[in-house]
């Protein structure tokens, strides 16, 4: 199985001035393509954690939110991945919009966003969702679906469409702060093009002694080898 990726190229002179606006570019597109039925679900990303002991683990998730801080999603504070970014903060995601061959790839650190915020995308959820955050508890062993079943039947009765679902203390967001994201383009005879946004100074944008700022928001691109 071989694919000739026929695409434009990635120039760094077009990129935008941080990586933030760029990903706001490609996903615009990606949504477009999505649209047209050429892409399912762009939001969805590859979010890979790793324990204390450094054992990696990942999962598709769906990024709900970004803007210049970061990316954001949301889940039981209780799943693997939560209890692993609680031991590890570092995370990566990933991005295939394979129908457009383009990746993207943001390596950063994760922090829980603020209850309000919090509990104002909860607000945004469909009923049944709401409910689903209650009903399940994430990445534990159950003995069966119908246990899954009977427990939002419960919760159902308990909040009839209507009526407001408190938000469950054990749920919320993580925001992740990139310190690098890479923008990958499909390229023929395996050539692809790799540029790769990295923050200077590291997460916290500060800038070591004797570097330089790359551009505004204190990033630089450099250019990888396929």
């Amino acid at each position: 199985m071989r694919e000739q990726y026929r695409t434009e190229g990635l120039d760094a002179r077009t990129l935008a001035a941080d990586p933030m606006t760029q990903f706001g570019h490609w996903f615009r597109e990606a949504a477009e393509s999505a649209m047209l039925g050429g892409l399912y679900e762009p939001n969805a990303m590859i979010v890979s954690t790793a324990d204390a002991e450094g054992r990696p683990s990942a999962r598709t998730v769906l990024m709900k939110q970004y803007d210049a801080r970061g990316f954001v999603f949301f889940t039981n504070y209780g799943s693997r991945k939560a209890r692993e970014l609680a031991a590890n903060p570092h995370l990566s995601l990933l991005f295939p919009w394979h129908p457009m061959a383009r990746q993207v790839l943001v390596t950063g650190t994760a922090a829980r966003t603020s209850a309000e915020e919090t509990a104002a995308y909860f607000r945004s959820r469909p009923h049944g969702s709401q409910l689903g955050a209650w009903a399940s508890a994430q990445s534990e062993v159950i003995a069966s679906r119908g246990e899954l079943d009977r427990r939002w039947a419960e919760l159902n009765a308990r909040y009839p469409v209507g009526t407001e679902v408190p938000v469950p203390p054990h749920w919320g967001g993580f925001r992740v702060t990139p310190a690098a994201v890479e923008f990958w383009q499909g390229r023929r005879n395996r050539l692809h093009d790799r540029l790769r946004y990295v923050r200077e100074g590291g997460a916290d944008g500060r800038v070591p002694e004797g570097g330089r700022e790359g551009g505004a928001a204190g990033w630089r691109v450099e250019r990888l080898s396929p």
